[in-house]
């Protein structure tokens, strides 16, 4: 499993990029490898609100339907459109292909760093 330093992680194995206002937020590697093939995300929309902890997609796999958590509240500024059409590439890499960027007014509470998010895993 892979976990990296420079993020942040929901226990819901979310992961945040903060970079400024703005945050790239994806799928953690536990996450993917607990799902399975993923076959279909249903992405936010530009211009969406999000709001930290609440679900802001689902992601499908060959094993089942999960809810993906946000990290932040905000507004989506960007999508990964390249999940529409290869909702796959969340399983080739989960820290690459993130799923959408916020520009953000709150981080969740529940925020951990990768210390405490593979604790979190290995319980």
């Amino acid at each position: 499993m892979k976990v990296l330093e420079k993020l942040q992680y929901l226990p819901s194995h979310e992961w945040v990029l903060v970079e400024g206002n703005k945050a790239k937020v994806g799928i953690s590697d536990f996450a993917q490898h607990a799902l399975g093939d993923v076959v279909y995300i249903s992405l936010p929309e530009v211009g969406d609100e999000v709001t930290a902890d609440e679900s802001f997609a689902d992601v499908e796999s060959v094993k089942a339907a999960s809810e993906v958590f946000s990290p932040v509240t905000g507004t989506v500024t960007a999508v990964n459109d390249a999940l529409d059409s290869d909702a796959g590439l969340l399983n080739q890499d989960p820290y690459e292909n993130w799923i959408m960027e916020v520009e953000f007014t709150a981080l969740s509470e529940n925020l951990v760093d990768a210390a405490e998010y593979t604790k979190i895993c290995k319980e």
